[in-house]
């Protein structure tokens, strides 16, 4: 999915907030600036220097996405925090021209690293800033594929509450599938109908257009490309389910029609307690494909949002972890305990 940053704030965020990515994308570039505060910092006049744009086309911007820029590194010095900060130019070998006369401003604004990329991917008027944006793109991606071994298809198994959540569904898939064995008066095709039912009314999407958005082959599993979340509410829809037509099933004393079990689902999904838990998994679904995966979920444009810095750590910082890996040392603490026995 191309990606344009002068418009998205979204993407330019979701890059922003990847401290692995912009590590990459600083070594990359090697810029230079000034020492302060134990980061580089640069002024105005060098940002307008680097991207052949006048100092004014810089202000604009500076001006219209203040509080983007502000979040994101940009800052007002002015007292003391200006003292030292012209007591360091002092101090370093920083040619005057980058700066001008700055000794007699009572304020002066300064961008670290990430409010410098942050303007790289609003300034339309710049080629050097175009350049670097596709620079940008090509490093986020291959900083993820590094990170998850190439594919992101399964990033969402780095998560340490995957494992967990994928043994407990299971569980309670079965038992969902065995009330509608027992008690639903149709042919194998209801196991489908009814597990498409869950998904589009959790994330809009039934498995087949699930599976086309994420490219998923025809030996991949759905649901081994879950996220935690949602492969937990997708539980809790199947075992409430199941107790709602068993319950109904042998109050009755007879296997339920399609329709019964229509109206059944149809009550369900409707309580109000599910409300804040499909939005979340909504939220959490959309955003993640859109930032790690690179896909789109059309019917959930509503609900992306930014990924906050811990997202990234979760799926591929330290903490985050292969599934085969998870698998081993799950393997290697059941021995333990067995041991102890």
């Amino acid at each position: 999915m191309a990606k344009d940053l002068t418009v998205s704030n979204i993407d330019r965020q979701n890059i922003l907030n990847n401290p692995y990515a912009v590590a990459e994308i600083q070594k990359s570039i090697g810029l230079k600036g000034i020492e302060f505060n134990g980061k580089i910092v640069l002024l105005k006049e060098q940002v307008a220097a680097f991207f052949e744009v006048t100092l004014r086309t810089i202000e604009n911007y500076l001006a219209s996405n203040e509080n983007e820029l502000h979040q994101n590194g940009y800052e007002v010095l002015r007292g003391k925090s200006l003292k030292e900060f012209k007591l360091a130019i002092s101090e370093q070998d920083v040619p005057e021209t980058d700066f001008g006369n700055i000794l007699k401003t009572p304020q002066l604004g300064i961008l670290d690293f990430r409010a410098f990329l942050n303007l790289a991917m609003l300034i339309a008027e710049s080629e050097k800033a175009r350049v670097l944006r596709q620079v940008i793109l090509d490093i986020v991606i291959d900083t993820i594929n590094q990170k998850t071994g190439g594919g992101t298809k399964y990033i969402n198994q780095r998560d340490e509450e995957f494992l967990t959540s994928w043994f407990e569904e299971e569980n309670y898939r079965k038992q969902f599938t065995d009330a509608l064995k027992s008690y639903v008066s149709m042919g194998t095709a209801k196991y489908a109908i009814y597990t498409n039912k869950i998904y589009i009314s959790i994330f809009r999407e039934d498995a087949l257009e699930y599976r086309r958005i994420l490219k998923l082959h025809e030996k991949d599993k759905v649901r081994d490309t879950f996220y935690s979340e949602i492969l937990d509410l997708v539980a809790a829809y199947e075992a409430g389910l199941a107790e709602e037509i068993t319950h109904k099933a042998q109050t009755l004393n007879l296997q339920l029609s399609a329709f019964e079990v229509d109206a059944i689902f149809s009550a369900f999904e409707k309580k109000a307690h599910w409300k804040p838990l499909v939005q979340k998994a909504r939220n959490k679904m959309a955003s993640r494909d859109l930032a790690f995966r690179d896909a789109f979920h059309h019917q959930l444009t509503e609900y992306i949002s930014v990924l906050k810095v811990d997202e990234f750590e979760k799926f591929i910082g330290e903490k985050s972890m292969e599934l085969e890996q998870r698998l081993d040392e799950a393997k290697d603490v059941m021995k333990r305990l067995k041991e102890r026995e």
